[in-house]
């Protein structure tokens, strides 16, 4: 047996209940850009493993929910008149079953970067539970129609604006997640990422500050740097070469960190700050040149997955559902120190394009279709790449009560299926 198939286990194929097609009055793919998925997440997660996973509440919502939200071709078919108002002529739009909350617990909640990956799920998840959601974005590397299947909604607003210039809204909470987090996109124009490091998050803080909004900043493991501790705790300073090809990214969230806990001291904003480890899940961009999304984009292509380096750097990823539980578990905590968010499951990154491969593999199968015949293929590696990068996720689990509930290879099966749907659609 393979190390790839020692870390996946066996798989018993099981049915999963069918979905319902769309029906002529629901979502215009012209207007909106959204492919079907559903066919694909059916044909795709169906082993004994999967089905365990879509038992599991996430957040006290239904996997199967949130499952619809990034696979469904259904929403409302939107027609603007000239006076901005919107008709229907499908009519009324049926959105995602949404919880009602007393008015005295419902808030009104800001998601900075919201159109984007991690930025979209946050904003589902808070929609199911009844809150009042503004979503602002620049679409530099977010999409609309991440959150096509709310608009309309009475609960939402999604704004196109750009975090380096001020606005001014009312709200009761700030999740600021806005920047380009990728090395393809953080790298392209590398001063726009540190004018977004430090003006967006200046801009946001002083927006908390004025209408005294809790404020939670998405930093991430890159303020580690190439780490000298291994796992990494919070009170870990880091070891960042400031001027390297990557510091765009890595120094932006380190004096965004800063510059929180600056307004925190002198203003009395209510800073949360999570630091995030590598994600993955449904809605990445399969051209962003993160690991997860190279490697299922080449085996779904049959093309070779490529390397850089020798493959024994190492990574630990985590689902983007458990990244959300987190977020919000912090958020909704009294803790104000940093607090690393990741699965500490630890994988080389040979090891883990074995396991993508294996999954690519039995996902075609299954499809019936060709398994791809890819291999993996080495290429010099990257300047400045950190060498090691696991978690220490003990302060999570102290102060939240919070803890990965998705294995790497769980959510790899999820996300397969859902980049095969997006390929098969064009």
């Amino acid at each position: 047996m393979s190390a790839a198939q020692q870390i996946i286990g066996s798989a018993n194929p099981l049915s999963e209940s069918p979905i319902p097609s769309p029906t002529s009055g629901e979502r215009n793919d012209h207007l909106w850009e959204i492919a079907s998925l559903r066919q694909a997440l059916r044909d795709g997660p169906s082993t004994e493993q999967q089905n365990d996973a879509t038992k599991r509440p996430a957040g006290g919502i239904s996997l199967d929910v949130m499952r619809s939200l990034y696979a469904s071709n259904s929403g409302p078919i939107g027609l603007r008149r000239s006076n901005s108002s919107v008709v229907y002529p499908g009519g009324p739009p049926e959105f995602p079953p949404v919880k009602k909350l007393n008015p005295l617990n419902k808030k009104r909640i800001l998601v900075s970067g919201g159109a984007g990956f991690v930025g979209s799920h946050l904003v589902d998840r808070l929609m199911l539970m009844g809150h009042d959601v503004i979503a602002i974005d620049n679409y530099f590397t977010g999409s609309k129609t991440n959150l096509a299947h709310w608009f309309g909604h009475p609960n939402f607003e999604m704004i196109r604006h750009d975090v380096v210039d001020p606005i001014m809204l009312e709200v009761d909470q700030i999740y600021h997640l806005a920047c380009p987090a990728s090395p393809v996109h953080y790298q392209s124009n590398p001063v726009k990422t540190l004018k977004t490091g430090f003006f967006g998050t200046y801009n946001m803080l002083g927006l908390a500050k004025r209408v005294k909004a809790r404020f939670l900043l998405t930093s991430t493991s890159e303020v580690y740097g190439d780490p000298e501790e291994h796992p990494q705790k919070e009170t870990y300073w880091g070891h960042v070469n400031c001027i390297g090809p990557r510091a765009c990214y890595d120094e932006g969230k380190r004096v965004a960190e800063a510059l929180a806990y600056s307004y925190a001291r002198q203003d009395g904003v209510d800073v949360r700050v999570a630091r995030i480890f590598n994600t993955f899940g449904p809605r990445m961009n399969w051209n962003d040149g993160r690991v997860v999304s190279n490697f299922i984009v080449q085996a779904l292509k049959n093309d070779d997955i490529t390397i850089y380096g020798d493959g024994s750097a190492t990574r630990s990823f985590q689902y983007v559902h458990d990244l959300v539980d987190g977020l919000i578990a912090l958020m909704e905590s009294d803790y104000k120190e940093p607090v690393n968010l990741g699965n500490p499951e630890e994988y080389t990154i040979k090891q883990f394009a074995d396991t993508i491969l294996q999954l690519v593999r039995d996902h075609k199968e299954r499809c019936g279709e060709a398994a791809p015949t890819s291999k993996v293929v080495h290429l010099p590696a990257a300047e400045d790449d950190p060498q090691r990068r696991k978690p220490d996720t003990t302060r999570a689990k102290e102060v939240l009560g919070w803890a990965p509930q998705w294995s790497a290879t769980d959510g790899l099966r999820e996300t397969v299926a859902y980049f095969h749907g997006r390929m098969q659609q064009g």
